[in-house]
């Protein structure tokens, strides 16, 4: 898999191996190993490469695009949850890896946001009154 992620990652930022090999000190020889999966980079290399593409050591090292619907590895902190069905009453179920990453328990209350432009969006109530909250005690005419 580190191969592959890493071969995946070099073309989508439109890199060769020997400049991407330039970026992270080492052979163009060693960084085509790497992607054939002949041998694996060191620690301080993995993340180096992480660092670059900015995406997770983990995603790096374990991400399948055959298990994420063929998506590439996504940016770090940045989530493909694949799909829902909205059910007859309009309910959806939110997968179960969000519901652990966003710390989302039964009861919860979520806000649905929605731009006709850019489509829905999905928030914890208490992140919304968190962030007005905030707003509301720092105005930005210095409590004027």
């Amino acid at each position: 898999m580190i191969g592959m992620n890493i071969a995946a990652l070099r073309k989508r930022n439109h890199l060769t191996q020997e400049e991407l090999a330039e970026k992270l000190a080492v052979s163009r020889q060693t960084l085509a190993k790497w992607e054939r999966e002949e041998s694996e980079p060191d620690v301080k290399s993995l993340l180096r490469i992480s660092e670059l593409f900015r995406v997770s050591l983990d995603d790096l090292v374990h991400y399948k695009a055959e298990e994420n619907y063929g998506m590439e590895i996504p940016p770090k902190g940045k989530y493909f949850f694949g799909s829902v069905t909205v059910g007859e009453r309009g309910q959806i179920v939110v997968p179960h890896k969000a519901r652990k990453i966003f710390h989302i328990e039964p009861g919860d209350q979520l806000l649905v946001l929605g731009d006709e432009e850019r489509g829905l969006a999905i928030i914890p109530k208490q992140g919304i009154m968190d962030l007005m909250k905030l707003v509301l005690d720092n105005p930005a005419d210095g409590g004027k």
